[in-house]
């Protein structure tokens, strides 16, 4: 008997991986966030599958029915948003799963924030310009580390994907108004991958009053970044005719090799 944690996906119920898939569509015991795991995901399950919604569960009353199944041999596909990695409450619970010796596999799945740059079209990453993602959220009713406070983050100019919080937006506002100046770029993406998928684009001087005026509170990724407004970059060594590597050899272009533009810059 196997607990299998599964990253549902943003929201697209066709952006649960495949290998995903097959485990909600064969395991006897389907358990999901009801809160945020599309209907259509868990309509996959076999017609005699006991399904929970851990919506209103606590960590108790779950880690019972994973007891149950293992005392009755059964498999259980564990459905939950985005990928599991990131603020998915995978760790608590196979920790219970550990204790109880209960044999345990997590099936990876594709994370709001990758979602919300696809919704935007945008790479968050540019060549020379930006090569680091930080992934985090505001501090509020659950703690941050005061080291990773987010004026400390905004200090490495890198692309900020805030989780959880759109309704601490003012508070982000005010503690990266003390690194970037008020034109710094913001995306806010409602319910990425939804069909109610809304964007919201910004700077930190109006993206809090933009996000009151729509109304969005929950259910939205915050990307603070420069590659917003940087059109003009260098091309990556991948494809640069001129650039070796292990699978093609470098060669001698003729024309203008100054191919790389003058980078926008956000301080002034």
């Amino acid at each position: 008997m196997t607990v299998y944690f599964i990253g549902a996906g943003p929201g697209d119920p066709d952006l649960i991986t495949v290998k995903g898939a097959k485990l909600v569509e064969t395991c006897p015991v389907v358990m999901y966030a009801g809160s945020l795991v599309p209907k259509a995901v868990i309509e996959r399950a076999k017609p005699d599958a006991r399904i929970y919604d851990s919506a209103s569960m606590d960590l108790d009353q779950i880690t019972q029915v994973y007891t149950e199944a293992h005392a009755n041999g059964e498999d259980v596909a564990r459905v939950q948003t985005g990928d599991l990695s990131i603020y998915s409450s995978l760790a608590e619970q196979t920790r219970r799963l550990d204790a109880l010796g209960i044999d345990w596999q997590v099936i990876p799945g594709v994370s709001s924030f990758q979602a919300s740059a696809a919704a935007l079209g945008q790479e968050l990453t540019l060549p020379e310009a930006c090569q680091t993602i930080i992934l985090s959220r505001a501090s509020g009713r659950t703690p941050v580390p005061e080291k990773e406070n987010l004026k400390s983050l905004a200090s490495h100019e890198a692309t900020l994907c805030l989780f959880l919080s759109a309704t601490l937006i003012r508070k982000v506002v005010r503690e990266l108004s003390e690194v970037y100046p008020p034109h710094w770029p913001v995306c806010v993406v409602e319910k990425a991958s939804h069909p109610q998928q809304r964007i919201l684009r910004g700077t930190l001087a109006d993206i809090a009053e933009k996000m009151h005026a729509a109304g969005i509170r929950s259910t939205a990724m915050i990307i603070v970044s420069k590659v917003f407004a940087i059109d003009d970059f260098v091309d990556s060594k991948l494809y640069d005719p001129t650039f070796s590597h292990a699978c093609r050899k470098g060669r001698v272009v003729e024309e203008n090799k100054d191919a790389g533009a003058d980078k926008t810059s956000l301080e002034n």
